[in-house]
């Protein structure tokens, strides 16, 4: 109707009829579809290939097409490039024949194995912790080097005691002294080693200033703890809780319980009026915070505390009962020179980090834990540490 070709009779007899207007169609879209047809679709214009799509009359369609050609590295065989230049390959000089991928500098690698603690480092998060929560502070412990004045002498131990002799300490050589004392201190340390003084007849030898300049490698982080009791009387006492957690050296013979080189946990409290009985509370109270109820206590002998106890803890995989700390009250000859009051008692305890682990972890063999030999897969299997804290 558009077109003209065709009408519509609204008043034929009967209803609306379709009437023929022409005798003959030109139908133009038809020619125009037979050329485009025939490869001739520029004589369309764009507004007429626009009509004819949305009449869905017409569909465009992109056609690609590909050249090839014989490259650089064309070859008839195929060879699986190598993706490692290894050791043998430089040894026997066959990279030379090889054919290498290229390394793709975009792609992510495989991600180096790392977020693994070490047991010790787990425990030990473990152990400040119960420390904080018992209202502990930490002390400095960055002097792996020591003085012997430090180590042994302010702690009123002899320097001809069997701990200071070559077969138990390791000694530096250089440097191998150190030089700078609290002079009237030191004075004050000698005076009781030779002399005697604050009630003690003391060991009354000849104590040699060239001994206690000896540099060691701290046995023990009661050195720690000397430092800063003397440091806590300087700037005027008051009650303290202090601890240490890190690495002493001792030379001893290895064995399946005993290294050179291991980890001390030690706790010092300060306060007047405190008694032995304090110090076993006190450890019963951190160990069962750790886990640990089936305790004992032994008398023993320290040069710097009196009365001394043992604490040994029974290990399930060895079956038998492990040392596993030290503890005691410091005495009179330690603490008094170092200016505290007459009336002010200093308990103290140390234990290695190494025997809860290996209690904690079932290991039955400190060298499986701790050194060169330690398996890595170990430390990636072993799960995070949780105490079953009372």
């Amino acid at each position: 109707m558009l077109n003209g070709w065709i009408e519509l009779d609204k008043k034929a007899e009967g209803g609306p009829r379709v009437l023929r207007k022409v005798e003959s169609i030109d139908d133009a879209v038809k020619e125009q579809l037979l050329s485009i047809r025939n490869g001739q679709s520029d004589a369309l214009t764009d507004a007429q290939k626009a009509d004819f799509k949305k009449r869905k009359l017409l569909v465009e369609v992109t056609v690609k097409s590909f050249v090839l050609k014989k490259g650089a590295a064309f070859t008839t065989s195929l060879t699986k490039p190598e993706t490692d230049l290894t050791m043998d390959m430089l040894t026997n000089g066959s990279w030379r024949e090889k054919q290498f991928k290229a390394y793709n500098f975009e792609a992510l690698g495989v991600p180096p194995a790392s977020g693994h603690l070490h047991p010790l480092m787990k425990v030990r998060s473990e152990f400040r912790q119960i420390f904080f929560e018992m209202g502990f502070t930490e002390m400095p412990t960055n002097r792996y080097v020591e003085s012997s004045f430090w180590n042994f002498d302010t702690l009123f131990q002899p320097q001809q005691h069997p701990a200071r002799d070559a077969h138990d300490t390791f000694f530096v050589s250089d440097p191998a002294e150190s030089h700078e004392f609290p002079m009237d201190y030191l004075e004050r340390v000698r005076k009781v080693h030779a002399e005697g003084g604050y009630g003690s007849q003391g060991y009354l030898y000849d104590w040699k200033l060239a001994e206690a300049k000896k540099n060691v490698m701290r046995t023990h982080t009661t050195a720690v703890s000397a430092r800063q009791l003397y440091k806590l009387a300087q700037e005027g006492f008051k009650t303290s809780k202090l601890f240490s957690i890190d690495r002493v050296f001792r030379n001893e013979t290895l064995d399946a319980t005993h290294l050179a080189e291991f980890h001390q946990v030690e706790g010092v409290v300060a306060e007047r009026g405190l008694s032995l009985a304090h110090v076993m509370g006190l450890f019963t109270e951190f160990f069962k915070k750790c886990g640990i109820e089936k305790l004992r206590f032994k008398p023993t002998y320290n040069p710097y505390t009196e009365p001394s106890m043992e604490v040994f803890a029974y290990h399930d995989g060895l079956g038998k009962w492990v040392e596993i700390g030290n503890s005691g009250m410091f005495r009179p000859e330690m603490l008094l020179p170092m200016g505290l009051p007459e009336d002010v008692n200093v308990a103290g305890f140390g234990l290695s980090l190494e025997r809860p682990t290996m209690i904690r972890y079932g290991i039955e063999n400190i060298r499986d834990l701790f050194g060169a030999k330690v398996n890595l897969k170990m430390v990636y299997d072993n799960p995070i540490c949780r105490l079953d804290k009372q």
